[in-house]
């Protein structure tokens, strides 16, 4: 199944803007938002820093960015104009971000542009994800940093068993939401062979128990894309949600993605 991220433009409005409220309640989670400062924290910017954001989506990260004390302007691209127009209503106000539609391997921008390039949750959606890596090279100065966190999808699970029904939830929405599951384990080797010297990787843990926040959005997505292929029906759909959900009320649900960061240089000379 193709990942969904990767043509937004090409769905209904109603999914359209599904899916931006995803990005925004995945934005607004506070794991999410400790992971992504901690990784911002490992990122050395220069003052008055000139930043790009590929694939901003609905520009979550783009006004952190903004914020930093260390940032003069930040600009945000992404392919999808309706994540694009959602980042524009909500960053009004914010003098010091752009929003512009760009494919991430074909960048409209002249070489050495940027001080920073960020990808957050990008790149496992990029098919060819070494020419969007390229592109970050050829728009950075020399001594940019490129700066990258994305989900090691292939770990998302619910499964509190070997053969938990939930778990084929998960399993369909990564399938159609992400096209490498595994980019962030070839990601230094892909940075390397594009002239990057690579100066750090960290580990992220997302565990929720509780109410299940977005890992409960996980599974409603999957249940609808089983159903949406035809592979379940109106009544498992609907019984696989209400299982997530006894869960939570019964204090036994359980939710986990490993994220990795990594952050590269451009070299000086």
């Amino acid at each position: 199944m193709p990942d969904v991220w990767a043509s937004v433009s090409a769905l209904d409005a109603t999914m359209q803007e599904r899916l931006a409220d995803v990005l925004e309640t995945r934005g607004a989670d506070p794991q999410q938002r400790d992971m992504r400062r901690a990784f911002l924290a490992a990122v050395e910017m220069p003052a008055g820093a000139d930043v790009l954001e590929v694939g901003c989506g609905t520009g979550v990260l783009t006004r952190v960015l903004a914020g930093l004390p260390e940032v003069d302007t930040v600009v945000g691209v992404d392919l999808a104009e309706s994540l694009l127009d959602k980042a524009r209503a909500l960053a009004a106000g914010v003098a010091n971000v752009a929003f512009e539609p760009a494919d991430a391997r074909s960048l409209p921008f002249a070489g050495e542009r940027f001080d920073v390039v960020v990808f957050d949750s990008t790149l496992s959606h990029v098919p060819e994800p070494e020419r969007a890596l390229a592109e970050a090279f050829r728009v950075l100065r020399p001594g940019g940093r490129l700066a990258a966190f994305d989900g090691d999808y292939a770990t998302a699970t619910v499964a509190l068993d070997e053969h938990d029904p939930l778990q084929t939830c998960i399993d369909a929405m990564m399938a159609k939401s992400v096209t490498d599951r595994r980019v962030m384990r070839r990601l230094p080797a892909l940075l390397r062979d594009c002239g990057f010297e690579v100066s750090l990787a960290r580990s992220h843990g997302f565990v929720e128990t509780g109410d299940g926040g977005y890992m409960l959005t996980v599974v409603d997505r999957g249940a609808d894309m089983l159903r949406a292929a035809a592979k379940i029906g109106d009544e498992l759909a609907a019984a696989l949600k209400a299982e997530a959900r006894r869960r939570v009320a019964a204090g036994g649900f359980f939710g986990h993605i490993a994220y990795a960061s990594i952050v590269a240089r451009r070299p000086a000379a």
